[in-house]
Parts: C-alpha cells; sequence; structure tokens
C-alpha cells in the first residue's frame, strides 16, 4: 500500500508539532513532507512542495499583533499557497485551520474567513477537496504563554513564581491539542464530507474555573508532590499541560527518609485518584524502556541500586538525564511525549518502582516504542 503524503505547513508552531508527532504514529499510512516557513518566500520552493503533497494541512497564521498586520499576514499566506497550487496544476485535499472567531469582528477572525472563502472558491474552480476545520480554543503541552492560550499562561506562571492575573473572566470553549490531531487526521482519512466541520468542544470553562483548577495542581502536585484527583480526560488533559511547564530542574525530588532501627521508610507516592503500582528489578547493564505515553502520568521510583534515567522529548535531539541510587532515594516523573529509558549502570541489581494513573490495557496500552 502507497502511503500518503502529507504537508504540513506551520509544523514548527504549536498544533503543527503536536499534528506531527501524530502522524508519526501512523508511519504504516503517512509520510510528512517536510516544510520550512522560508518556502513563502521562494515561490518555486513553494510549487515544488505542493507537487509533493497529497493532502496539505494549513496551519501556519498569525494570532497576535497589529490588526492590519495579522489580516494580512494570515491572508497573503493563503494567497500564496493557491498561487503555488495554480502554477503547479496540482490538486491535493486542502485542510485549513479555522477558527471560532471567525464568526467575531476582529483582524484574526476576519483573516481566517476571508482565508477559508478563497480556499474554498480555488477549490470550486478545480474541482478539488476542501475542509475547513473550525476550531476552539486549543491548549496542551508546549504551548508558548502569553501566545497560545490562556491555559499555557497559567501553567507558565505557577510553575515560575509568578502571580496569575485575570482580565476578562470570560467563558472558553476548550480542545486538548492531542484530541485535535485525532480530529484532523479523521479529515485526512475522509470522515467528513462536507466543506466546514465544526468541532466539538470538550469542555466549556470560565478562565476562572481553569485557573482555580491550575492552582489546584500547584498545590498538590508541585508544592507537595501529591497526584490530584483527575476528574476525567479533560482533567487529565490539564493536567498534562500543567506538567509540561515545570522545568527539569525540578526533578529529581527527594521525599524525606524516616530511618529507625530496622532502617528506613519513605512514602513512594500520595495520590488522590486511582492508579497502578508496580516494580521491576533490572540486572546490571540492562536497558528497560525506550518508549512515550501520550496520556499516562507515570513515576518512576529507584530503591536499590544504581541507575541513569534518560528522557528526549519526540521530535527534539536533547536528552534529559538523571542520575538516582537507592542510597539517596528519589522520583523522577515521565512527561507526556517524552521518550523515556531506565538504566542499570552499578554492579547490583537495580529495584524500581513505578506508578501510572491508568490500569494497563493490552487493547489501548498509550505505550509506542522509540529509543531515546
Amino acid at each position: 500500500m502507497s502511503l500518503l503524503n502529507v504537508g504540513i505547513i506551520g509544523q514548527s508552531g504549536f498544533i503543527g508539532y503536536h499534528f506531527a508527532q501524530y502522524l508519526r504514529l501512523h508511519g504504516d499510512k503517512i509520510k510528512v513532507v517536510p516544510f520550512d516557513a522560508a518556502y513563502f518566500q521562494n515561490p518555486n520552493q513553494l510549487k515544488l512542495f505542493v507537487q509533493q503533497c497529497d493532502t496539505i494541512v494549513h496551519l501556519a497564521a498569525m494570532n497576535r499583533g497589529p490588526d492590519d498586520e495579522v489580516y494580512a499576514t494570515n491572508v497573503g499566506l493563503v494567497e500564496k499557497l493557491i498561487n503555488a497550487l495554480e502554477q503547479a496544476k496540482h490538486t491535493p485535499h486542502v485542510i485549513f485551520s479555522s477558527s471560532i472567531q471567525e464568526e467575531r469582528d476582529n483582524a484574526y477572525g476576519r483573516s481566517k474567513r476571508d482565508g477559508a472563502r478563497l480556499l474554498a472558491a480555488w477549490a470550486e474552480r478545480n474541482s478539488a477537496s476542501f475542509t475547513s476545520l473550525i476550531i476552539p480554543n486549543v491548549f496542551g503541552p508546549f504551548g508558548r504563554p502569553f501566545h497560545n492560550s490562556v491555559v499555557a499562561t497559567f501553567c507558565h506562571q505557577l510553575t515560575h513564581e509568578q502571580m496569575p492575573g485575570i482580565k476578562v473572566d470570560a467563558s472558553l470553549s476548550l480542545l486538548p491539542v492531542q484530541d485535535l490531531a485525532r480530529e484532523i487526521f479523521k479529515a485526512i482519512e475522509g470522515a467528513y464530507d462536507m466543506p466546514v466541520v465544526h468541532l466539538d468542544v470538550t469542555a466549556e470553562r470560565r478562565v476562572s474555573e481553569i485557573l482555580n483548577r491550575l492552582c489546584e495542581f500547584k498545590e498538590w502536585y508541585f508544592d507537595r508532590h501529591i497526584i490530584p484527583d483527575l476528574h476525567g480526560p479533560f482533567d487529565t488533559a490539564l493536567f498534562n499541560t500543567f506538567r509540561s511547564f515545570i522545568e527539569p530542574g525540578y526533578f529529581p525530588v527527594y521525599p524525606e527518609v524516616h530511618t529507625d532501627d530496622r532502617g528506613y521508610l519513605a512514602e513512594v507516592l500520595k495520590e488522590l485518584s486511582g492508579g497502578q503500582v508496580f516494580f521491576s528489578l533490572t540486572k546490571p547493564g540492562i536497558t528497560r524502556g525506550n518508549h512515550f505515553h501520550m496520556r499516562k502520568v507515570e513515576r518512576f521510583f529507584v530503591i536499590q541500586g544504581e541507575a541513569v534515567i534518560r528522557l528526549r522529548r519526540v521530535g527534539t535531539d536533547r536528552i534529559i538525564e538523571y542520575h538516582v541510587q537507592g542510597s539517596r532515594p528519589s522520583f523522577v516523573d515521565m512527561p507526556v511525549n517524552y521518550t523515556h529509558s531506565i538504566t542499570n549502570i552499578g554492579t547490583t541489581d537495580v529495584l524500581t518502582l513505578f506508578w501510572t494513573n491508568e490500569l494497563f490495557d493490552p487493547k489501548d496500552p498509550d505505550t509506542f516504542y522509540e529509543e531515546v
């Protein structure tokens, strides 16, 4: 079976990064065509790019700045894309990321509305497929504070000793970025047979409600090292977003060790919600893991031996290392979208306790293998 060539315009952005990583999980069906923002300054490169694509997902947009600049930039990107398609005489399926702000009279909303109209007209002229996704407020790990969403801003402030503030306590229609990635993939596979798709909202929350919940995460998890009670998939997505803003230097965490004549006792985990605790014994020189999760919350706690825990955010090259040993018990939590491993670097067995927030389901393990 031949692979479907998918080009992502805006691949280096917040949504683009998450969507590109999602497509990597479908490498048996999808080949991602490389894209660089510099292509918009070189018509020949942009033309060559569109010629390679069976589907183009247009995610690039400017959403902050002077009104005239926001409008001109976003519409200009669409016009350049259409010109490249016309020059190439090529008609891939174009998926456009629009916004619920289409209905508002602001520069960003107008640019999305007019960009969608231009692409719809191109599709009609050329008998091509076009899908405009009307997207609510998106949040998720690694968002840019003061740019992508108020969720990213609050998470950054709470994990960096800053005081969040509320300017307008508006009600927000929210969608986790990984849910959005699945919806875009469904559009690629042809799940929607209409040109305009209003994506379902995962949750409606006031800004004050979001901040209050994130403050609870800070109190329980960041300050007291206790896993909060997570009320379903949306709450878990919000918690994973909060965790992604914690700097690597936060770990490893050293809980209080209580000693007496019998030995010592250290609390491995305190949690307000359910989950699963397990352990492994690893022989010297052996490595376990080399996989990542997209939703699980997971903790490693080495209680015997000497090991190195390695993490790497998928799609990047930087490797984070934590040297841990049972003589000074400590734990490290695994962020989502970070492939991770543990290697016994000592001469004795390593005993490690593990906890995850959900029971293992072999039909849906949320475990994707990739070397650190």
